[in-house]
């Protein structure tokens, strides 16, 4: 999609260098692949001479980058990442989607499709099923009954939704994902040694802006419900537990499993393959490194405040007894 350097500017509040305001883009891409259209970035002034020699109609760079003399035009800001993210969102174009409903899709006659809602191929839409405007169901999609979709939404091909689960606007759900499944709960009878399943008739609402990566599974709550916050990125391969409730502006990477009934609060990082057992909480802000491990019960404390290990502890506590195992080893050879 073209736009010109001054609606660019004007949308990430860049300073632009010399009069360069009719000058078109209409793509994003990296130094290297970069055509004589594309709109780039650089985080470092020493990339900037890098940056001049590429094929690129427009650079994106740090405030304070010295723009005399530049043979192209600058859009210079505080944080260019965030702003070539916001560019970008402007000059992609949307892929190519399904328009209305598509033939092959089922759809049940209580269910409810916003204004510019599309349905794709081999799709199911259960009873009373509500889609927001403007969003997007991908091919090969199983929505249950009483689901609903808000306005704006993206969601890919084998994606399975169970009932009574809640998504809000502008949530993208990748290939793969389930959610609102049953959660994994189960009572033993001490007398047979049997198991038997513990009820798990309560619902799982998603808020605004959630991202959920491939084949992430997410259970409802056995009861009561489990909670996505405004705003959550999950990776792919993330699974939550049924009772869980996770606050706004959290980010979650691949392989990581939270068990039943934890808590993570707002703006927490927790990184790949991390294990939290059942009824963890996660105050505000903690940083979890790959890999951690927190038992049951367990609360973590501490805003920016990095932990690792099994079981998790702050970071330098952490090192510092490796550090006094690798010590105690050493003596150990002697």
């Amino acid at each position: 999609m073209r736009h010109t350097l001054r609606e660019i500017a004007e949308l990430i509040g860049a300073q632009l260098s010399g009069p360069f305001e009719k000058v078109e883009v209409n793509g994003v891409a990296s130094l290297g692949s970069a055509g004589a259209q594309d709109l780039v970035f650089i985080e470092d002034g020493k990339l900037l001479d890098a940056a001049l020699e590429s094929k690129a109609a427009a650079i994106i760079a740090p405030a304070g980058v010295a723009a005399n003399g530049a043979g192209k035009p600058l859009l210079l800001v505080k944080s260019p990442r965030l702003a070539f993210v916001r560019a970008a969102a402007m000059l992609i174009e949307p892929s190519e989607a399904q328009l209305g409903v598509h033939p092959t899709a089922i759809v049940h006659k209580d269910a409810k499709l916003g204004l510019g809602a599309a349905v794709g191929a081999h799709t199911v839409v259960g009873r009373a099923v509500t889609i927001g405007a403007r969003s997007r169901i991908g091919a090969n999609v199983n929505i249950g009954a009483n689901v609903v979709i808000g306005a704006e939404c993206q969601v890919a091909a084998n994606v399975t939704i169970y009932a009574n689960t809640t998504l809000g606007d502008r949530v993208v759900v990748h290939a793969g994902a389930v959610l609102g499944s049953d959660g994994f709960g189960f009572v033993r009878d001490a007398a047979t040694g049997k198991y038997e399943k513990f009820p798990q008739i309560g619902t799982l609402e998603i808020g605004d802006d959630v991202e959920i990566g491939a084949n992430c599974t997410i259970d409802r709550g056995a009861l009561e419900a489990t909670t996505i916050g405004r705003g959550t990125k999950l990776d792919n391969m993330v699974h939550v537990g049924h009772n869980v409730r996770i606050g706004e502006n959290v980010v979650i990477a691949a392989q990581t499993g939270i068990s039943g009934s934890s808590v993570v609060g707002n703006g927490c990082i927790i990184g790949g393959q991390v294990g939290i057992a059942d009824h963890v909480t996660i105050e505000d802000g903690a940083i979890l490194g790959a890999q951690c491990g927190v038992p049951s019960g367990k609360v973590i404390r501490g805003a920016g405040v990095v932990f690792w290990g099994t079981p998790a502890r702050p970071l330098k506590q952490h090192l510092k007894e490796l550090a006094t195992l690798a010590k105690l080893a050493e003596k150990g050879k002697k």
